[in-house]
């Protein structure tokens, strides 16, 4: 009789992954990359969404404020499934979707193990924002990283101050340039939105909210030229002007009739309160025009 000797499954198994063309475990080495390239603008440092930090292995596994984003071997993960588009909203928020090979990477992972690899206790640095070059259009897709890092960690669904402030998101671009309530961002009149008028100090309180530090000038100044040439989309769409919107916001009263600088319409159908001069704080109340500029409806010394 012939004797057969068993080899042990460990033995098996260590062969097989060595055999020439076995595939090998994917790890976080593997993964590391997209969370940097694609994820840690807005989940990293302290003010991570919900406290969920994605530049290391120990900041995914910890997952949010919500519980685990992944489970090993399980594919229906929360992290995969908002990167599928399963769960809302979709991640990345800005920018196209992760690509199928990108998806399928991560799937691999969390249903591989959650595999360490060599850089698991590294944290990743995020990729360099995208700056237009000289003579380039400022499009939603130079300014949405700011926005995202700075800003959306408040003024977005389930943010760390839970419901939006005033229901205002700045969580991707339909929302940042919609007239609902009030608008915030004027095409083509950086001086009249909001926006700029909080992230420069000129309305109250100045944002973001958790400054000092304050944004940037770079920046300030890139979201400016971003709403004096259209608020474009990130396809370059330049945003309609929302006619009849609502706007509000405060400042100085710097000229006859000018705040901060920034012209404003003010006719005999205006109702001025308090005698507002040259110097004084005041509240402009109004609507967009035609051609952007800020029609008055109430002028009042503050």
């Amino acid at each position: 009789m012939i004797q057969r000797r068993l080899i042990p499954a460990a033995v098996f198994a260590a062969a097989f992954a060595t055999a020439p063309g076995a595939s090998a475990a994917t790890t976080y080495d593997d993964v590391a990359p997209i969370f940097a390239q694609r994820c840690i603008m807005c989940h990293s440092g302290d003010g991570a969404p919900l406290g969920l930090r994605l530049d290391t292995r120990e900041g995914v596994m910890k997952g949010s404020q919500k519980g685990p984003v992944v489970k090993a071997g399980d594919r229906a993960s929360e992290l995969l499934r908002r990167v599928r588009g399963e769960s809302q909203p979709r991640m990345p928020l800005v920018g196209d979707p992760l690509g199928q090979e990108e998806i399928a990477r991560l799937e691999a992972w969390v249903t591989g193990g959650l595999a360490p690899g060599q850089s698991a206790d590294k944290p990743a640095a995020p990729a360099a924002l995208a700056r237009p070059a000289a003579g380039q259009p400022v499009t939603w897709a130079h300014v949405a990283p700011v926005f995202l890092q700075r800003c959306a960690k408040c003024h977005s669904d389930n943010g760390i101050m839970g419901a939006p402030p005033e229901g205002y998101r700045l969580s991707s671009y339909e929302t940042a340039i919609s007239p609902a309530d009030r608008v915030r961002i004027v095409p083509g009149n950086p001086g009249a939105s909001e926006v700029v008028r909080r992230i420069r100090g000129l309305s109250q309180p100045r944002m973001p909210f958790d400054g000092p530090p304050w944004l940037p000038e770079e920046d300030i100044r890139l979201i400016e030229e971003w709403i004096r040439q259209g608020a474009a989309s990130a396809s370059g769409a330049p945003a309609p002007i929302p006619v009849g919107a609502r706007v509000r916001f405060e400042g100085t009263l710097t000229g006859q009739w000018a705040v901060d600088g920034t012209p404003v319409a003010v006719d005999g159908g205006t109702r001025i309160d308090k005698g507002p001069r040259i110097g004084d704080r005041v509240e402009v109340r109004g609507s967009v025009g035609q051609d952007g500029r800020i029609r008055v409806e109430r002028l009042r010394r503050r």
